[in-house]
């Protein structure tokens, strides 16, 4: 009567189920965009699934319109990895693709290089990692199985009753392990993820859990100080320099933000905006191909996120010493943009439209991007006065979300949303703003600027 409960109970638990374990906090199965200004070229680089399972590594490169062509070199590089190359070579507008081989787990670099310059985009491949509990399931359910069937026999073969009670004893042992097992995969939190919350090390990536015990007895502070920027300029290349404000060492941990590692907004003098994201070209240093053919100053806020120190807005510079020159006129607006302003504090609503069709793309996981500064005042050399504006803003609009859609970030090839772009936004203190909105059309940044005049509360 007793084996027949027990065996009852086992194909029970077998058959209905425990709750799933959770994800083990890798960060798995997921794509990585990141976009890149590489010399005259605004790309997209998606490396495309990276998990836990080895083998070949799909990445596609998204060219823009107006972008030069020309053969691209991609290098999956990692240490004590074997080196896999491909190459893209770029024409019209669109997605080009190659496969790279990845042969471990562990942190990677995707090496995108034109020939003048080598972007090194950071990426993790995951290693496949069971839970403590995950594996207390499996091995009691196991231990469970093999434990009833010597039951079952030392009950049928065997005299005394008492002989068939030690293996369902330990049968019963076993399956309350599976099961506390199994009730715990399904409740814990996950560690920590390596590459989001602490450093991508090989220890930390072949056994996070390894930190939850370290972390039980001395617990970490994996907050970290926020990063000093330095920028520089020269022979048409923008540096841009990042350090840790405590160490002074080179800040090598950025996170991807909005499909970018860095988003640098530029003023120049004359009040053109440009969004160009600098390419990784050494730990803490990057690059983008910059031209100052304005007199004056180029004013700048850089968007990056950092490990265990969250978003970050960083402020800097450049002085143009061009030869004087006629004021540059200023680039054909690519779209409409109206406003209903309200008063400072309250909300205001900015609309953009851009042509008549709903065709526009999502650049940067966004239908519409828009970029605020100011208040600023009147003068020619508008850049100085956007140096020292106590308002810069990015706002998005989102993507609408679509019935059974994944997550993730959305595709860049679809073309369905628009023709307007709407935005809901408070400005903060009275005067006059920049405002420059952007989207994207026919693999095209389009940039719709205006001003708008904010009275008094």
């Amino acid at each position: 009567m007793t084996l027949t409960l027990l065996s009852g109970m086992l194909v029970v638990v077998i058959l209905v189920g425990l709750p799933a374990a959770r994800a083990d906090g890798i960060g798995s199965d997921a794509d990585v965009h990141v976009a890149q200004s590489l010399g005259g070229r605004e790309l997209t680089v998606t490396v495309r699934r990276v998990g836990p399972v080895l083998g070949p590594l799909h990445v596609d490169v998204v060219t823009h319109r107006g972008d030069a062509l020309g053969t691209l070199q991609l290098t999956a590089l990692a240490d004590g990895a074997t080196t896999s190359s491909g190459q893209v070579t770029l024409g019209t507008p669109g997605i080009y693709s190659t496969t790279l081989n990845i042969d471990r787990a562990g942190p990677w670099e995707l090496v995108v290089d034109d020939g003048h310059t080598a972007a090194r985009i950071p990426f993790l491949v995951p290693a496949q990692v069971i839970p403590p509990w995950k594996k207390a399931s499996d091995y009691g359910f196991f231990a469970a199985g093999a434990l009833l069937i010597l039951s079952l026999a030392a009950a049928l073969r065997g005299r005394r009753n008492w002989m068939a009670l030690v293996p369902a004893t330990g049968m019963i042992v076993a399956l309350t392990v599976a099961v506390t097992g199994a009730t715990l995969s399904a409740y814990s939190p996950p560690p920590l993820q390596p590459g989001h919350d602490i450093d991508p090390t090989p220890e930390n990536i072949r056994d996070p859990y390894a930190r939850v015990a370290a972390n039980s007895q001395n617990p970490v502070d994996y907050s970290r100080p926020p990063v000093n920027m330095a920028v520089s300029a020269g022979q048409s290349t923008l540096r841009v320099n990042l350090t840790d404000s405590s160490t002074g060492r080179p800040a090598d941990d950025l996170l991807i933000h909005h499909g970018a590692l860095i988003h640098l907004i530029v003023v120049s003098p004359a009040g053109t905006m440009s969004h160009v994201h600098p390419v990784r070209v050494a730990p803490g240093r990057f690059e983008a191909k910059f031209d100052t053919t304005e007199r004056g100053t180029y004013a700048m806020t850089a968007e990056i996120a950092r490990r265990g120190g969250g978003m970050q807005l960083l402020r800097g510079s450049v002085d143009a010493k061009s030869p004087a020159a006629p004021p540059a006129a200023a680039p054909p607006s690519q779209g409409e943009i109206t406003a209903t302003v309200a008063p400072a504090g309250s909300p205001s609503t900015i609309r953009a439209k851009f042509g008549d069709t709903p065709d526009l793309q999502p650049w940067l996981g966004m239908v519409g991007h828009m970029m605020v500064v100011g208040p600023l005042p009147a003068g020619p050399d508008i850049g100085k006065h956007a140096l020292t504006a106590p308002v810069w803003s990015h706002a998005h609009a989102m993507v609408p979300p679509a019935p059974g859609a994944a997550g993730g970030q959305p595709d860049e090839s679809v073309a369905r949303y628009g023709p307007e772009i709407d935005f809901t936004y408070s400005f903060a203190l009275p005067g006059r703003y920049k405002i420059w909105v952007q989207t994207e059309r026919d693999y095209a940044i389009l940039t719709a600027p205006t001003e708008v005049e904010v009275s008094q509360p």
